[in-house]
């Protein structure tokens, strides 16, 4: 992809470069975006940077970042990565230290950016339902942090259809 991308020409005279930080495109791209042969339906969110489709990461984030990890980062000019955590993952400091390791893990496997949420869908569910009582839930969207009840339904749905990981 790099190949059939990087230093062609655009319609502006200058070069496209490729780029794997989706920021918010993806939520928008999927709506205009006919069905994928992943099983993704057409008009429903495409996965965000390098992140896997929701849903498709069935084997646990340790599985996520061996795959990217086989990615050649460094060409495509920065790239994102979001997971989503069970907040009873991490009450430990041993579990910290877990979460740690597999940040580190993903740097030496060639990594650029990965971001949490920390947050269960319930909480998620709640928020929407009473946002005044959850004025201050802070969420990693897509290299940036936003208040999940500032963030329109698209965007909160992007959050909520992320897989739940429970285990490292």
């Amino acid at each position: 992809m790099y190949d059939a991308i990087d230093g062609k020409p655009n319609t502006k005279g200058e070069c496209f470069h490729l780029n794997m930080l989706s920021t918010t495109c993806h939520v928008y791209f999927g709506k205009v975006l006919g069905a994928t042969p992943n099983g993704r339906l057409a008009g429903t969110t495409i996965s965000d940077g390098t992140s896997p489709s929701h849903g498709a990461d069935t084997y646990g984030p340790s599985a996520v970042i061996k795959s990217l990890g086989k990615l050649n980062q460094i060409k495509s000019g920065g790239t994102l990565l979001n997971q989503r955590f069970l907040p009873k993952l991490l009450k430990r400091g041993e579990d910290i230290a877990k979460l740690c390791a597999l940040v580190r893990s993903y740097f030496a496997l060639g990594g650029h950016h990965i971001q949490f949420n920390i947050v269960d869908s319930d909480t998620l569910y709640a928020a929407q339902k009473h946002p005044e009582n959850y004025r201050d839930l802070l969420v990693r969207m897509a290299g940036y942090s936003d208040y999940f009840n500032d963030m329109n339904a698209d965007l909160q749905a992007d959050i909520i259809s992320r897989t739940e990981q429970d285990s490292f």
